[in-house]
């Protein structure tokens, strides 16, 4: 595992459901197909309001493209599934084919080029800020952590 420059981690696997360690009553959301018979799955969620996600411990959801320059992710709403979860919930963690990790930003921004989301963005880090005295905090308006998976995404 390596952490990132931005307050995250990255880790390289061969398989997703060997690095889950879900506390039983913990609250996960995952949106990727192929996990929902280890946490919540999407469709459980679909008519949820913001609010009933207020307390989902961890998010897991799929990637792409990821931005090798600065660790970013790009991230859509249907990859999502509800366009909140991956700012309210306590722990984000994505994962992303090592095929789809693109150079820089300017490539990301090409790779996405022609294609209607309705609402998508990059997400780079844990959610953070510093006061006047140089205190950090993490989670502050999102994620209190953030680790991405590089993997190929055959389970």
């Amino acid at each position: 595992m390596k952490e990132g420059n931005v307050g995250g981690k990255v880790v390289l696997i061969d398989s997703i459901k060997a690095h889950l360690n879900i506390i039983p009553g913990t609250r996960v959301h995952i949106t990727l197909p192929e996990l929902f018979d280890v946490a919540d799955d999407a469709a459980s969620f679909a008519n949820a309001t913001p609010h009933e996600l207020e307390n989902v411990e961890l998010a897991i959801l799929e990637a792409e493209p990821g931005v090798a320059e600065n660790s970013a992710l790009w991230v859509t709403e249907k990859q999502m599934g509800k366009r909140v979860l991956p700012f309210i919930c306590q722990h984000l963690a994505f994962v992303v084919n090592a095929s789809d990790i693109v150079a820089d930003m300017h490539a990301a921004y090409l790779s996405t080029e022609g294609s209607d989301h309705g609402f998508a963005c990059f997400i780079a880090s844990p959610s953070k800020t510093a006061d006047i005295e140089q205190s950090l905090v993490l989670g502050t308006h999102g994620p209190r952590s953030l680790v991405i998976f590089i993997m190929d995404l055959r389970f």
